[in-house]
């Protein structure tokens, strides 16, 4: 069965393959339907079997157990642990790095030249504690010089109109940043744009070819799940790798 993908608007696609995987097209039912591939949300695990066989390249997919840190970690072909990691990155073709998201940002990283990928989970908490910088220092092995090689893409993640968050976030970031936090009619509440928030985290980086962040989890509810507006939901898949 095909299901149904959403590919990088970048413009290396055909030398790298990536894409994120919508809620549309597996086995999963109410509140995880249809294609949840995640196994921790309490969803029928045969059903995420099923819904993890109808991705692209599925047998190498490395998964993660995601902790909203900033760690990134290496995958080789010979990869079997389930890594404590909110990111991963490897040097060799056909590992397929994945992150799983459901309003946090997934950060696609990509250098043609040096054959190098990279999958980044970028809630706040990440983004604030460095995940990108620390995949890219990992990834490039500190060689800031290479870092304008990498082309980037923002995956789907919920929009600035529904991000809330309080002045504890805020904080979080530093001073330049505090422009991607506005303020609402509550109270020490913000909406924050995290697609800002990594673009300028990019940036800073060096890493200017930066693409996507048209996608709002929040507010399309027939593309993506959403924890924000459903609390019990499903997860969306984001890969890359290198033939």
């Amino acid at each position: 069965m095909t299901i149904n993908t959403i590919q990088p608007d970048w413009p290396i696609n055909g030398v790298v393959n990536a894409f994120t995987s919508t809620r549309q097209g597996g086995v999963s039912h109410a509140s995880f339907d249809s294609l949840n591939i995640a196994m921790h949300v309490d969803d029928n695990p045969a059903d995420v079997l099923v819904n993890r066989s109808r991705l692209p390249n599925y047998q190498n997919i490395n998964w993660l157990n995601q902790t909203h840190s900033n760690k990134a970690v290496e995958l080789t072909a010979n990869s079997v642990r389930v890594y404590d990691a909110d990111a991963s990155f490897s040097h060799q073709r056909g590992v397929v790095c994945a992150v799983m998201t459901a309003d946090c940002l997934p950060v696609l990283l990509a250098d043609p030249e040096a054959g190098t990928v990279a999958a980044v989970h970028a809630g706040w908490r990440g983004l604030a504690d460095g995940v990108i910088e620390n995949t890219v220092k990992a990834m490039t092995g500190g060689n800031d010089s290479d870092n304008n090689n990498i082309y980037a893409w923002l995956g789907p993640a919920i929009g600035a109109n529904y991000f809330e968050v309080g002045e504890d976030v805020r904080r979080a970031f530093s001073d330049p940043e505090h422009c991607y936090f506005q303020h609402t009619v509550k109270s020490s509440k913000y909406l924050a744009d995290i697609y800002q928030i990594a673009r300028y985290r990019l940036f800073n980086l060096g890493i200017k070819r930066v693409f996507g962040g048209e996608y709002c989890t929040y507010s399309q509810s027939d593309q993506f799940y959403s924890y924000r507006r459903d609390g019990q939901t499903g997860r969306m898949v984001s890969c890359i790798w290198f033939d």
